[in-house]
């Protein structure tokens, strides 16, 4: 029996990994809850696997009796203050954004691996957490569908060196629209994933491709390999989740039915793998293809590796600009098109200086969101 922290309970990571802690009861066992500010949701989450602690960064007015038999946690450090009260053997981390990156380092400190499904955390801070976990000797558990399967396709490759880490992508909404139309495409355009079901703001990433760019840096991160050696190829069909080329010309191609259970269970049970009733490919009929990335169209990409490129506190300037500008474009601010000119806008504006403290990541992000706040009011 391992015990679990699910911060970002409530979101659809998070729910997926409750549904697999409900499958095996023996062996898994929700200790922590945590959420931003749906509260209804988690109070019946909280109902449902009665955890140890629970947290809320929006306090709700009313707490109900009936879940008042655990112990409650609430503002902007109620993950961190709830690992550190627990200490629970696990820790999934899937809240969105650079808000996750706190509770990823009170993770390393207080859980025995983390599971990382906050993929902003190494794109703002990769090398202070990748520092942090290597002084520690905490292993990080990719939960992200790409480097769980590099991951996975890693772990077979006995001596044989990894020489090229082949991330995929689905291509989005946009896939085969025009540049023109992509500019103008709506709320309800970007949020219709053809194969994959995230939150608003993943969704909105994974149609701009930036989604895409912040797994490049990540990849980075975590396997420890330069810009030049992770290529991205568009895979519609979605069933090969990443692929890696060795030294001897073999690729190894990790691949199943696109269904978030799977990476989740593999961290989760790792080095065991937890079924989860997943459907079978049936091989017969299946077509798979692959198209190069249009970074014409789709200039994020880009500008996720430039910002790697750049080093110091560009990734975290990308970030936190991308950060601000989807959120714009949800609230009808901006269009669509506006996303990765913003972007631009805080790569060359806010100066990239050298990050090695989590406030020199704090401030490169406040000057990114300035920035693009700023440009949004001179529209």
């Amino acid at each position: 029996m391992r015990t679990l922290a699910v911060l970002g309970a409530t979101g659809s990571i998070g729910r997926q990994a409750l549904d697999l802690i409900s499958r095996h009861p023996d062996s898994f066992k929700a200790a922590v809850l945590t959420a931003n500010q749906n509260h209804e949701a988690l109070f019946d989450l909280v109902r449902a696997f009665r955890p140890a602690a629970a947290g809320l960064v929006a306090e709700p007015k009313v707490l109900p009796e009936d879940v008042r038999f655990c112990d409650w946690y609430f503002g902007e450090d109620a993950s961190e203050r709830a690992l550190r009260a627990h200490r629970p053997d696990d820790c999934l981390a899937a809240v969105v954004g650079i808000a996750g990156l706190g509770a990823v380092m009170a993770a390393l400190e207080t859980s025995q691996r983390v599971l990382l499904a906050n993929k902003e955390a190494l794109v703002t801070a990769g090398d202070l957490v990748m520092a942090r976990a290597r002084a520690l000797n905490k292993p990080i558990l990719p939960v992200d569908s790409e480097h769980s399967a590099i991951f996975q396709c890693l772990e077979g490759a006995g001596d044989n060196a990894p020489k090229r880490l082949i991330l995929t992508a689905s291509g989005g909404p946009f896939r085969t629209w025009s540049a023109e139309a992509i500019e103008r495409a709506t709320v309800a355009d970007a949020l219709g994933h053809p194969t994959w079901r995230m939150g608003k703001k993943i969704t909105v990433d994974c149609a701009t491709m930036m989604n895409k760019g912040l797994e490049v840096i990540e990849a980075h991160h975590l396997f420890g390999m330069p810009s030049e050696a992770i290529d991205v190829v568009v895979h519609p069909q979605s069933v090969i989740h990443s692929m890696v080329e060795f030294s001897d010309g073999a690729v190894l191609a990790q691949m199943g039915a696109p269904d978030m259970r799977g990476p989740i269970g593999y961290a989760m049970g790792y080095p065991e793998r937890v079924p989860y009733g997943a459907e079978p490919l049936n091989f017969a009929k299946l077509t798979i293809t692959f198209e190069a990335p249009d970074e014409a169209r789709f200039p994020c990409l880009r500008l996720a590796r430039e910002a790697l490129a750049s080093g110091g506190g560009a990734p975290a300037i990308l970030n936190g600009a991308n950060e601000a500008a989807v959120a714009a474009f949800l609230e009808g601010r901006i269009p669509f098109g506006g996303i990765p000119r913003l972007v631009g806008t805080a790569l060359d504006r806010v100066p990239k200086r050298v990050i090695d403290t989590m406030e020199d990541v704090a401030e490169a992000d406040r000057l990114a969101r300035e920035c693009v706040n700023q440009a949004i009011r001179a529209l």
